[in-house]
């Protein structure tokens, strides 16, 4: 496993499945608009590209591993970037239908939930005056009804579904306690170094963006996996994005940044795309005297088995 510490792994992750189209003209939906967003992100830094689907006419959030196929292979041609298929969907979404998609392409990298939160997002749509589609209203507005399930019967139900496919995964820990469970399933086997740790601050539901929380995470998994088996990389919801990154970065984390996680440039400015976001983070990281690693670097720092290896 590389230990070039000097290099920053960007994730830039385009949709994700709980903002929604009546929030900014900026959040692709379409495969057009996937692959446009997704090249000028990798050309910006960004070297592994978080992935959803959403049902063009309406902007849903779908697994429907044909629509993936619209903008898997586009994406993989002119970028080279990682690509990485999540396994979360949306708070809504079955597991099943979470994994169709990874199944079908096999891909280098998937998202994996450690672990069930309440995940609220209705205060988003607050600001929207005028919902462009008849879904979307009562999908934010619910969502403080909506729990997250990822039990660890579906976790187990994913690593093994895979297990064959030579994926590795982001593992995404809303919480201290996600951790934990990633521990248990080292402790089974079913998940070996090097792994890929992503600490996510800030969603309503899940540990909170507070810089003594990233050092409490940071700390914790250094002491359950040794700071010598794994990557660590930080998101934050909202607001909270570019100066909870930036700390990350500081400290020798990796970042990720994308409209999945804000919708925003800066405060009261929304994004006018993924790669802008990313511009931005590399800007800093640089004024940190780090360099963003490119495709081949993070696939090397994680142990991946490269893109000639998947189905897409």
């Amino acid at each position: 496993m590389s230990t070039n510490a000097n290099k920053v792994i960007i994730t830039c992750a385009l949709t994700g499945g709980a903002h929604t189209p009546s929030m900014s003209p900026a959040l692709p939906v379409t495969a057009a608009e996937m692959v446009d967003q997704g090249a000028a992100a990798a050309a910006a830094g960004a070297a592994i590209l978080h992935l959803h689907a959403r049902i063009p006419e309406t902007g849903a959030p779908t697994g429907d591993p044909d629509i993936y196929n619209g903008f898997l292979p586009a994406l993989k041609q002119r970028t080279g970037a990682v690509l990485n298929l999540t396994t979360g969907g949306s708070a809504t979404m079955p597991v099943a239908e979470r994994l169709l998609a990874a199944m079908r392409f096999r891909p280098e990298m998937c998202s994996l939930n450690m672990g069930s939160i309440n995940f609220a997002f209705f205060d988003a749509g607050r600001h929207v005056e005028e919902w462009k589609y008849g879904w979307e209203r009562d999908y934010v507005i619910n969502s403080d009804d909506y729990i997250f399930k990822n039990t660890f019967r579906d976790i187990r139900y994913i690593l093994e579904s895979l297990a064959d496919h030579g994926t590795r995964f982001e593992h995404e820990c809303y919480d201290v306690g996600h951790l934990y469970n990633l521990a248990h399933f080292i402790d089974r086997g079913l998940v070996k170094p090097p792994f890929f740790v992503q600490m996510i601050f800030g969603i309503l539901g899940g540990i909170g963006a507070d810089l003594e929380n990233m050092v409490l995470m940071k700390g914790v998994a250094d002491r359950l996996f040794g700071p010598e088996n794994f990557q660590w990389s930080v998101l934050a919801a909202g607001r909270h994005q570019m100066p909870f990154v930036t700390q990350a970065a500081l400290l020798g984390g990796h970042v990720r940044v994308g409209l999945e996680d804000s919708l925003f440039i800066k405060r009261g400015v929304l994004a006018d795309s993924n790669a802008q976001q990313v511009e931005k983070i590399v800007r800093i990281v640089r004024e940190l005297g780090r360099e963003p690693a490119s495709a081949e670097e993070a696939r090397a720092i994680l142990a991946l088995k490269g893109a000639d290896r998947t189905e897409i």
